[in-house]
């Protein structure tokens, strides 16, 4: 009941060093490939997922935007791993790191500006000044449609950071509630541990839908600047 609240959210170490680059390249290793013709049901279920997946994200697409299917699936696919293997037990789950968020969010928004920069320029610096703009208001309409494009991958990152912060939080808050209360008095232990399990059920969509989120945003932002 002492431990720190935040502990969970530490990133680990090994002997001093940072783990939290193994923890990060652990995911894909859990993704189950087949060597042979007819593949089992899991590989089965799991193309069709990723194939459903991408054709919803790049029906939107030009050509030039299914450039990044590959790139957009396996950011989904490492998302939503990551973000179900921080729901174990003393595990610990990187997308609750606004850094590594902001790693992850900078560069793709980045990719997608100066792909619009370089073959719509004339769209992209439209964006900047809305049509039928009164004169007196150009100037500032300008530096708010600067800083809400500078402000897109904060938002990205921010997002998923707060969403699964929050979520692990309050799994926390309500176990050692469930902890605390079974010395107490049972009936209530038995209420307060069935909110557990349904609020661990409603986290393991909040994992999958904010793996989605993000990477629809990242989509939209690509098919804005292609």
């Amino acid at each position: 009941m002492n431990e720190n609240l935040f502990a969970s959210f530490i990133a680990p170490t090994i002997l001093g060093l940072p783990a939290a680059v193994l923890i990060i390249l652990f995911p894909p290793l859990l993704i189950p490939t087949s060597k042979y013709l007819i593949n089992n049901r899991l590989i089965t279920t799991q193309q069709w997922l990723i194939k459903l997946t991408s054709k919803q994200m790049m029906a939107m697409h030009n050509t030039k935007g299914r450039t990044w299917s590959l790139m957009l699936v396996s950011l989904i696919i490492f998302i939503a791993t990551t973000n179900l293997l921080g729901l174990l037990p003393h595990s610990f789950t990187p997308t609750t790191q606004l850094s590594m968020n902001l790693a992850v969010a900078i560069p793709l928004w980045a990719g997608a500006v100066i792909m619009g920069f370089r073959s719509k320029i004339k769209n992209a610096l439209a964006h900047f000044l809305p049509q039928g703009t009164p004169t007196p208001l150009i100037p500032m309409l300008v530096i708010i449609e600067t800083i809400s494009l500078l402000i897109q991958p904060m938002a990205l990152a921010v997002r998923l950071t707060a969403n699964i912060t929050a979520g692990h939080l309050l799994m926390h808050l309500i176990g050692s509630a469930t902890l605390a209360m079974s010395t107490i008095n049972l009936p209530s232990t038995l209420i307060i541990f069935t909110i557990l399990i349904l609020l661990t059920i409603l986290e393991i969509a909040v994992a999958l839908i904010q793996a989605y989120v993000f990477t629809l945003l990242v989509s939209l932002y690509l098919h804005d600047n292609t």
